[in-house]
């Protein structure tokens, strides 16, 4: 009986260990994200962000977040068109490691043009790095920052309707 008990175990611990290595769960994993992703799940990005990749997301943490009025946040949250776009506009489609990071232009998934400069750390538009380095993921990197690049993509009347 004790040896099932382990064996049964020991395959949980396992299964739950292929399961953590998604964009999404590496999200939830590291604890500062936690409006990133509930933004994310509103959205309806999850299934994008849990797929093969790769992705490089710029990651808003809580702070981030924080820094936008709650009204603005609110109203955002349940836009989920808008939401989408911008949240999209901090995707990237490659993986693009922080030893990767060059000075220059990246497209996002959304079309938005992310200015990366390397001069002191990393920076992406308006937006520094924060934390010690990338979270890790199976279909990408994840590069937490300390701003929301809320650019257009929270402008109404720039928000087309698809």
């Amino acid at each position: 009986m004790k040896k099932v008990l382990l064996a049964t175990l020991f395959a949980l611990s396992v299964s739950n260990v292929a399961y953590a290595d998604d964009l999404i769960d590496s999200a939830i994993a590291d604890g500062s994200l936690k409006t990133f992703v509930t933004a994310v799940k509103a959205a309806g990005l999850e299934a994008e962000l849990k797929g093969a990749g790769p992705f490089t997301v710029f990651a808003p943490n809580d702070d981030a977040f924080a820094k936008i009025p709650k009204a603005k946040l609110d109203t955002l949250l349940k836009d989920k068109a808008a939401l989408a776009k911008l949240l999209n506009a901090h995707i990237v489609a490659a993986k693009i490691t922080a030893a990767d990071v060059q000075a220059g232009k990246v497209k996002s998934i959304e079309g938005h043009e992310l200015k990366l400069d390397v001069s002191a750390g990393i920076k992406v538009d308006n937006a520094s790095a924060v934390g010690g380095g990338d979270v890790k993921a199976d279909n990408g990197e994840i590069h937490i920052i300390d701003t929301v690049l809320l650019q257009e993509a929270t402008d109404k009347k720039k928000v087309s309707k698809k």
